[in-house]
């Protein structure tokens, strides 16, 4: 007959089997789950940042061209196919000191980045449509012309009207992007003799029609030695945390499922009846076995626990005097913007408001308004990347770069090519600003802007509606040196009002993810396009309130509206 010990240990091996075989199971499981899913995400992350960072290489190299030497370039090519520029003609262009100069502007960029090539060409869109595999096969169906090519390999680098075919499976990729301008939603990979490369199709549009297109090819060169490391380590990992677990759950099973706790339970009851007192009781079992150690731990959770609540009582304290510090800093913030309106009661030329609110205690946008002499006003609305403490102190950065250079003149792509040069030195946080700075003539109404990166800014002309004035940006400030940023002209008549503000506006969210968007602030500005800035910001403002209801503001949200009187102060005649 089995004594008692012998039913124990019996009892104490089955529960030991099952909990390892089930921790063997589980682990594996996971294992095989981390690894497929692991795959895939991460694939899509390294395709994403590969992708990313070919469009950027694209944007800027577009920026190396303005709009009159686009059409130039591709009316030259356009000639030069249809035999109207002789082969010295085109040899006297790519010698040329402007075809030299954006070359070597695009040979730079593409050395700095890293890429395969960038290349400017224009498509014909026709012959691209008119796909057959017998022109693939023959050379005949080459819809890429090129204007500009700086590839790695200069022994296959093409010149001025050389043309090339096109992967056939993402020529429909490349039509829907010359045809709308939009970026393709899929990543365009391609394996060549160099390897695996992501490809950018960035077309080049003016007044909404394709003139050119940038390509660039970046190599994904640690793709598969990446993925094969992000496998063996995860199969490495799960066989140690196999071992382990199986190691420490054995070891559990056999000294803490089976033996009763009921001591433990009780002193565990007595802690909660008497009001977190703690027993000694707990101290005083000396039984050398598991119920010892969990006596022990029991004890040590107690005070613990007694711990923790005097932790917590230092915590809130804690938090109430960083509470008080950050609603210090929020007005320090604040006094930073300009926010006394009555000061420019006194210009009879214009009037002006504006409002900032932070998603956080501190935030990174800005705004800022100033007269550099009696004629002149300089207008700014600006986002860092980046939200609270760390964006603020950008922000307040980057506000005092913008005026203390308008101060000293200039147009306003020349402020921001110099305060990009002293935002990028030292800039080891990689934030960047998105920044609208405009000059307006108090006495003419003509002005000039400059955009870096930032939102459309609206405008209504007098007895009219407002619209969205949206012409090409420049990359945002910060984002690396020597970057041009180029001068728009615009003229305001007296009684025309102009809106600026950050992505906070049109990027407010509902509980159901959707955008407030341009349409909704524009609706929202002409309700009551005659009012006063100050009311048009607070009917604004009220309608992104209803809109987002009681979901959680994510985003800084400023707001800008100046509006022209003339020399006279008066919008009348």
């Amino acid at each position: 007959m089995d004594t008692k010990k012998e039913k124990d240990n019996r009892i104490r091996i089955k529960l030991s089997l099952k909990v390892v075989v089930v921790l063997i199971l589980v682990t594996v499981a996971l294992t095989v789950t981390s690894v497929i899913v692991g795959i895939g995400r991460y694939r899509n992350t390294i395709y994403e940042r590969y992708d990313e960072t070919a469009y950027q290489i694209a944007h800027i190299a577009t920026g190396f061209f303005t709009d009159k030497e686009i059409k130039m370039y591709s009316g030259l090519l356009g000639r030069y196919k249809k035999g109207e520029l002789s082969e010295e003609a085109v040899e006297r262009l790519i010698n040329s000191d402007n075809y030299t100069e954006k070359k070597n502007l695009m040979e730079d960029l593409r050395n700095n980045m890293g890429a395969n090539d960038i290349y400017f060409c224009v498509v014909d869109e026709e012959m691209l449509a008119n796909y057959t595999p017998e022109g693939w096969e023959t050379y005949e169906w080459s819809p890429i012309s090129y204007i500009i090519d700086c590839y790695h390999d200069k022994e296959n680098e093409l010149r001025f009207g050389d043309t090339s075919r096109v992967v056939v499976e993402y020529k429909d990729v490349m039509a829907d992007t010359l045809k709308t301008g939009k970026e393709p939603d899929v990543y365009i990979v391609t394996d060549t003799l160099f390897g695996v490369n992501m490809q950018a199709l960035y077309a080049v549009r003016i007044d909404g029609q394709t003139y050119a297109m940038m390509g660039v090819e970046i190599p994904m060169s640690t793709l598969n030695s990446d993925l094969a490391a992000f496998v063996r380590n995860i199969i490495i990992a799960s066989l140690i945390v196999l071992i382990i677990v199986i190691i420490i759950g054995a070891f559990l099973a056999i000294h803490y499922i089976v033996n009763p706790v009921k001591l433990i339970a009780h002193e565990a009851n007595h802690f909660i009846s008497k009001e977190a007192r703690v027993s000694d009781r707990l101290s005083r079992v000396k039984t050398r076995d598991e119920i010892q150690m969990l006596s022990e731990s029991l004890l040590a959770m107690e005070l613990s626990i007694n711990d923790y609540i005097d932790d917590i009582k230092s915590i809130t304290a804690e938090k109430e005097r960083i509470g008080a510090e950050l609603n210090v800093a929020t007005q320090i913030q604040a006094s930073m913007v300009p926010t006394d309106f009555d000061l420019y009661s006194g210009i009879k030329e214009f009037d002006i408001y504006a409002s900032m609110t932070p998603a956080k205690e501190v935030g990174g946008d800005f705004y800022d308004f100033f007269m550099t002499d009696l004629t002149h006003l300089v207008l700014v609305m600006a986002d860092v990347s980046g939200k609270g403490v760390p964006a603020a102190l950008f922000m307040a950065k980057g506000k005092t770069a913008i005026k203390t250079r308008a101060s000293m003149g200039g147009t306003p792509g020349d402020i921001l090519s110099d305060v990009n040069e002293m935002m990028v030195e030292g800039n080891e946080a990689e934030l960047f600003v998105t920044v609208w700075l405009a000059i307006i003539d108090l006495e003419t109404g003509k002005g000039m802007a400059a955009n870096a990166g930032h939102e459309h800014p609206a405008l209504r002309h007098k007895d009219g509606e407002f619209e969205m004035i949206k012409y090409r940006h420049g990359p945002a400030v910060a984002t690396m040196e020597g970057i041009p940023f180029r001068d728009h002209e615009f003229e305001l008549k007296p009684g025309d009002t102009l809106y600026v503000y950050t992505d906070g506006v049109t990027e407010a969210t509902d509980a159901n993810n959707e955008l407030f968007g341009e349409e909704r602030t524009l609706a929202a500005l002409n309700k009551n396009p005659d009012a006063t800035p100050e009311e048009l910001l607070k009917n604004i403002r009220s309608d992104i309130d209803k809109f987002v209801g009681k979901a959680p503001q994510f985003d800084d949200i400023t707001m800008l509206a100046v509006t022209y009187h003339g020399k006279q102060g008066t919008d009348e005649g």
